[in-house]
């Protein structure tokens, strides 16, 4: 709500040049912006055991863009879904346990780890009406930051930094991360656009995925070929580093010695932006005002011209931006986006959407060049990110669109358990870097001089 007040309104009008900085100035004290070197490539900040992200290799001090890969403790995280897949099981656990113990599990811990994530997933007692349905959110990550922090309040040993109840409080949050989401959008719905109620209970015996299409649907009905997709859509989205914006928030918070909760929900918090986790709900968008504005999706002209109008911010959101394409690390390729695109297109075969996915090929397709020219920069390709794809297999499972972001959540949470924990064992010292104070000096004037 707006502030109706003259005098406050006259306050911020005068406060306005007080935060803005001369672009010039970073440039002129060689600030880092975004922790960013000026090839694009990110500040190295620390280290970490659990994920890396490659997308190029630097030879004779160039940087030669390669296939990019997305690898959980060393393991190829493609592998891990494509096994998952020849065994007909689910692979999503299989990665929770090789972020948080560093090892590939064999099939009886693997299957004695599903048991436990099982019986974590109910949430604490009163804790539904208490905390999710009698404060709802319309925006769902606001609601789940909340949850994880309420959660503090339901444990016996919040503060204890030791390994064991560090990763205690992991599989509790991991576990119930699917369940709160799903709750707090029913609460949503129905507090807030008039819906009916859904609440079920979860399933112990039902994988993460599972789970959250029964617990999503009012008949909990759900095909096996859906969840195997949402299952392949949680392991790559459960870890990427711990350089992406929402892992090392994680990681500065964890690194001022505060509890497992804060830190979490200051990776919900983070993820919840349109610049980090929004970004699929951003290609919505954007598709939606693609569809409307061209009206032969096969035309390459037609779609090219309508893109030129993105890029020079005549169309769409206006901010320049072609969402889903280009990434700060990946060149030739997103490895997320490559698994994506593959079942986007196999699910599309089965909806009858070939149409649209053939839109979304041909935006892929089409984009580089337009952005290349654009920019002017030849020297990194430009390819398709993980959320161009993303928010349309979704859409084509009839997953709300409010509910794209806390799915990022729900698999994420695994790779920032994993960070929190090697933050607080590994590093030892809070994370504070500098900044460079260009306020000009103000002489004190006494209050009736002014």
């Amino acid at each position: 709500m707006a502030i109706d007040n003259v005098a406050i309104n006259g306050l911020i009008e005068s406060a306005a040049d007080h935060y803005r900085i001369d672009t010039k100035l970073y440039n002129n004290y060689q600030v880092k912006r975004g922790l960013r070197n000026p090839d694009g490539t990110g500040v190295l900040a620390g280290l970490t055991s659990i994920g890396e992200v490659r997308g190029y290799v630097i030879d004779n001090g160039e940087r030669m863009p390669i296939e990019g890969k997305l690898m959980f403790r060393g393991v190829n995280a493609r592998k891990i879904i494509e096994n998952a897949q020849e065994e007909g099981r689910f692979a999503f656990e299989e990665a929770i346990f090789l972020l948080l113990f560093g090892f590939l599990p064999n099939k009886k811990e693997l299957d004695e780890f599903n048991e436990i994530l099982g019986n974590l997933r109910e949430l604490p007692e009163s804790f539904t009406e208490d905390t999710i349905l009698k404060a709802p959110s319309p925006n769902i990550m606001n609601k789940l930051a909340r949850c994880v922090l309420s959660l503090y309040t339901y444990d016996d040993d919040p503060e204890n930094q030791s390994l064991a109840n560090m990763i205690r409080q992991s599989l509790e949050l991991i576990s119930r991360m699917v369940t709160m989401s799903a709750y707090a959008y029913h609460a949503k719905g129905h507090y807030y656009d008039n819906k009916s109620l859904y609440i079920h209970s979860p399933k112990k015996e039902y994988s993460t995925a599972q789970n959250f299409l029964h617990l999503l649907r009012p008949d909990s009905k759900f095909t096996n070929i859906e969840a195997q997709i949402l299952d392949t859509m949680l392991v790559l989205h459960a870890e990427h580093g711990g350089g992406n914006n929402s892992a090392f928030s994680c990681r500065v918070v964890s690194s001022s010695g505060t509890d497992t909760y804060s830190a979490i929900a200051s990776a919900i918090s983070s993820l919840k932006g349109p610049k980090h986790g929004g970004a699929n709900a951003k290609v919505m968008y954007m598709m939606d005002c693609i569809k409307a504005g061209v009206s032969n999706w096969t035309d390459d002209d037609e779609l090219s011209k309508y893109l030129w109008k993105i890029v020079n911010k005549e169309a769409a959101d206006g901010s320049g931006l072609i969402y889903g394409m280009g990434h700060a690390v990946y060149t030739l390729s997103d490895p997320r986006a490559v698994v994506i695109k593959e079942k986007a297109r196999q699910l599309a075969e089965i909806k009858g959407c070939m149409d649209e996915f053939n839109l979304y090929d041909s935006i892929e397709r089409l984009s580089p060049g337009i952005l290349t020219e654009k920019i002017g920069n030849k020297k990194k390709p430009i390819c398709a990110n993980v959320d161009l794809y993303s928010g349309f297999l979704y859409k084509m499972m009839d997953i709300p669109e409010e509910l794209y972001t806390p799915l990022f959540a729900i698999a994420r949470i695994a790779g920032w358990c994993a960070h929190r924990i090697e933050e607080v064992r590994s590093n030892g010292k809070i994370i504070r870097p500098a900044f460079k104070s260009v306020c000009e000096r103000v002489k004190y004037v006494p209050i009736d001089e002014r």
